[in-house]
């Protein structure tokens, strides 16, 4: 399964007050907040942990079905991290999931994969027919088999990617 979650910066900006009072504490464990506390870009860490958060919640609503987002339910780790790249990991009960998120100047792009060895087999798609399920959940419809799609947008980005055919 694939989830995916892009944060314009420059719209996060206008948006939402992040140190503001009570913020981050509302949506992050003990833990993430040392990774904010600890970070010399604490605006990149707490929109890197919130998309690490939005694409992993993307593969657990689609495979339970549950429309509940509780961000502290999510538990990001990060693995690697440098000024391009990250590494990392979301546990929502019992799950883990394996993020890989790519910083630009303009925006962060995660995606989010429940099996490892899948996390460089995500691309990409333009165009693409999608179906809707009952529950809103978005397939790739290519020759009239559904692939798992995971659409996000933000700002002025839109991903919309699925696993290499």
């Amino acid at each position: 399964m694939i989830g995916n979650d892009v944060i314009d910066l420059a719209q996060s900006r206008i948006e939402s007050r992040w140190q503001r009072k009570g913020f981050i504490e509302k949506l992050f464990t003990k833990e993430e907040q040392q990774y904010i506390k600890d970070s010399e870009k604490p605006e990149i860490m707490v929109w890197l942990l919130w998309s690490m958060k939005e694409a992993a919640y993307k593969i657990y609503n689609r495979r339970t079905k549950i429309r509940q987002f509780s961000p502290k339910k999510l538990c990001c780790s990060i693995d690697f991290l440098s000024s391009n790249l990250s590494l990392g990991k979301v546990i929502c009960n019992e799950n883990t999931y394996y993020t890989k998120s790519i910083f630009s100047l303009e925006s962060i792009h995660t995606i989010a994969v429940n099996n490892l060895e899948n996390i460089n087999n995500v691309v990409e798609v333009e165009d693409p027919e999608i179906i809707k399920d009952k529950n809103g959940i978005p397939y790739l419809k290519i020759d009239n088999i559904l692939q798992d799609i995971s659409i996000s947008h933000h700002g002025r980005f839109e991903k919309r990617v699925a696993f290499r055919k």
